[in-house]
């Protein structure tokens, strides 16, 4: 993990080229643990992403449905009571308590007429119209069909560049590293070298003193 003074925190990952958590599993528990800890998602995603899909942007009631689906919330009851023709709570009842059910029982009755016409013209026109309905339905299907294999594709055309990408640079690093661990057998070798040539410049010192006694 890094961090761009300029961005937020990258990580450099190559997960189409690294292989370490296959050979290494202990590590795969010890990413997943950092990971939940540090890793943030980005301000801004892929340009080949698309949007996330906003459904029934203009139908509120649609989309309360939908909402509510998500959710798992159960459907709220059947109102009944307007459905019913109470009478007056108490018998006789006042005026105003039979002029009130009276108006009801005529708004029951106009309902079921505007059922019944409703019926007449579902039983004539119903037919072609489920016709034109599952018509446009299955134009709908196609259009969604397509825009899937669209996103299929792009979805591909993405995760296609991202294994090229990252083997082009894995075998970059891969490179670097073989060149780094040359460089550091070489310096290691120097070093070696170094300690060799003191040990015999001691001895020679040591030879030279003793020469220089001797005379």
């Amino acid at each position: 993990m890094t961090t761009n003074n300029d961005g937020p925190a990258i990580l450099d990952s190559l997960p189409y080229y690294d292989n370490d958590l296959e050979q290494y599993p202990i590590l795969k528990e010890k990413v997943e643990q950092e990971l939940a800890r540090e890793l943030k998602l980005p301000s801004s995603i892929h340009p080949l992403v698309l949007p996330p899909l906003q459904l029934f942007k203009n139908n509120p009631l649609l989309a309360a449905e939908l909402a509510r689906v998500e959710t798992h919330h159960p459907l709220p009851p059947l109102d009944a009571v307007r459905h019913q023709l109470p009478g007056p709570s108490s018998l006789p009842g006042t005026d105003q308590e039979w002029r009130q059910a009276l108006r009801n029982a005529h708004a029951q009755l106009e309902h079921q007429r505007v059922r019944h016409t409703n019926l007449a013209l579902l039983q004539t026109y119903g037919a072609n119209a489920w016709r034109i309905h599952n018509y446009r339905l299955e134009e709908t299907v196609k259009q969604a069909e397509r825009a899937l294999e669209e996103l299929r594709e792009k979805t591909t055309e993405l995760n296609r560049e991202r294994k090229n990408s990252q083997t082009r640079y894995g075998a970059q690093l891969t490179a670097l590293e073989t060149r780094w661990t040359e460089l550091l057998s070489s310096i290691l070798q120097i070093e070696m070298a170094n300690v060799a040539l003191d040990v015999e410049v001691q001895r020679l010192h040591g030879v030279e003193a003793q020469l220089s006694s001797s005379c």
